[in-house]
């Protein structure tokens, strides 16, 4: 391009009228300015529009994801300083705005704002949520949204991914897992003079007496949720409602749940479970009692692990089954599914990144923080990032979901309040158990 101009510029000079040698060495001298005034416009304008390439600003879509990552191991270290970033760098032009909000406090939080019109772009949801929230209508159909739906469906496990499916439609897709497993400190069972920990239910009790003469408790458990009973009910051959979740009465309040639910009372009346099964002030939580050798086990996920790599590094963990009832060692499932709000304005972006998600980098770095990952490859790679995965994965294999329905977080809380009076003793497990059937038959009409 400078060429040409610069000989266009020098023909305009050229003439055939004949000049003098003086002339003809001006006038090449002013072909040669010339020439090199022009040049000089030239580079001029081309650096000029580079520089406005470089400075012109980029357009920026702004993405809000609200989750419940834990605060307290390597959970959001993770997602905040190596997933984000490394998709931001892929993805230029886009940016993940990530809300950490505390467990306890998301679902108010997201009931708040459906009705305030006020949803973020996704939501890590907790597979109880995702029925009430498409219920309620304001999570987009993923079936229809994505055009890559039945692709990216195909790369996750199909019990993960069933978790997502309500009325005909599937309203996200499955992005961790998890189940609840014996989780102990061997040190203390050593102290307590067992060989191994507990894998029946009759070595459960007997074990807890053991525990309770050296001043330990065996088992420790922070509350009286599905999410912390149901195991021992399941084990013990006992159900929450029929297999078409539209009864509960002879079922939760039937004699092999109510066997198991009397276990628990009876180990705690003997002083030999915590009181913060029932009081979350009456004792030390669980990771502190562990830390500290004031209890033995809990059930837990493998985020455990994870916690206490970080927070409590002189205390070791292991795991094992959860101790076997007539019915086996039956634990519950657990995990979270991301799903995108109708109300999203960024959805191309936020698909982009639900994409990402379930990558196989975004799915190994949270399995380094302690997330079951949810595509089907992580087999050949996931015991080889944390052993104790290999518990988790025999543990999953028979777990139970609960009860899938868009009242389920009301149902929980009915067995919540009941399970707990027969711990306090206010109602006998039967009464209590009948009780939390009868409520919960009303709540699934």
């Amino acid at each position: 391009m400078f060429e040409r101009a610069i000989r266009a510029t020098a023909g305009v000079l050229e003439s055939s009228v004949p000049f003098s040698s003086v002339e003809v060495s001006s006038v090449m001298k002013v072909k040669r300015l010339n020439a090199v005034l022009v040049l000089l416009v030239l580079v001029g304008v081309t650096a000029g529009i580079a520089a406005a390439r470089v400075t012109a600003p980029q357009k920026t879509t702004t993405i809000t994801f609200w989750d419940a990552y834990s605060t307290g191991g390597a959970e959001v270290q993770h997602l905040e300083k190596t997933i984000i970033p490394a998709f931001e760098k892929s993805h230029p032009g886009i940016v993940v705005k990530d809300v950490t909000i505390p467990y306890d406090s998301l679902h108010q939080k997201l009931v708040t704002a459906v009705a305030g019109s006020q949803l973020p772009d996704l939501v890590r949801s907790d597979i109880i949520w995702v029925p009430e929230l498409a219920n309620l209508g304001v999570l987009a159909p993923l079936d229809q949204a994505l055009p890559d739906f039945k692709s990216l469906s195909a790369t996750v496990y199909p019990g993960p991914l069933a978790t997502n499916y309500w009325k005909g439609h599937y309203y996200g897709l499955p992005l961790d897992t998890n189940t609840r497993i014996w989780v102990y400190n061997p040190a203390a069972l050593t102290a307590i003079g067992a060989s191994g920990p507990p894998t029946t239910f009759a070595q459960l009790k007997s074990m807890s007496a053991q525990a309770k003469a050296k001043g330990y408790d065996l088992y420790a458990e922070s509350g009286t949720s599905c999410w912390n009973v149901c195991p021992w009910i399941w084990s013990n051959g006992g159900s929450v409602t029929n297999k078409t979740y539209t009864q509960a009465t002879g079922y939760l309040n039937g004699p092999k749940s109510v066997a198991a639910i009397q276990m628990l009372v009876d180990l705690y009346k003997a002083g030999q479970m915590p009181g913060i099964i029932v009081d979350s002030n009456a004792g030390l939580g669980t990771y502190d009692g562990i830390n500290q050798n004031k209890y033995v086990a809990t059930l837990d996920g493998p985020w455990a692990f994870a916690i206490f790599a970080g927070a409590y590094k002189n205390t070791k963990l292991a795991g094992s089954l959860i101790p076997a009832g007539p019915s086996g060692s039956v634990s519950v499932v657990g995990g979270e599914d991301i799903v995108m709000t109708k109300s999203s304005k960024n959805k191309t972006a936020a698909e982009e990144f639900m994409r990402y998600m379930l990558g196989s980098f975004a799915q190994t770095q949270m399995a380094r923080a302690g997330q079951m990952p949810v595509i089907k490859t992580s087999s050949k790679w996931l015991t080889k990032i944390h052993p104790y995965y290999a518990t988790y994965l025999k543990q999953i294999a028979n777990a139970k979901p609960r009860t899938p329905t868009p009242k389920w977080t009301q149902i929980d809380q009915v067995i919540t309040t009941d399970v707990a009076k027969a711990f306090q003793g206010s109602e006998s497990v039967q009464q209590a158990l009948t009780e939390a059937a009868t409520q919960i038959d009303g709540l699934l009409k």
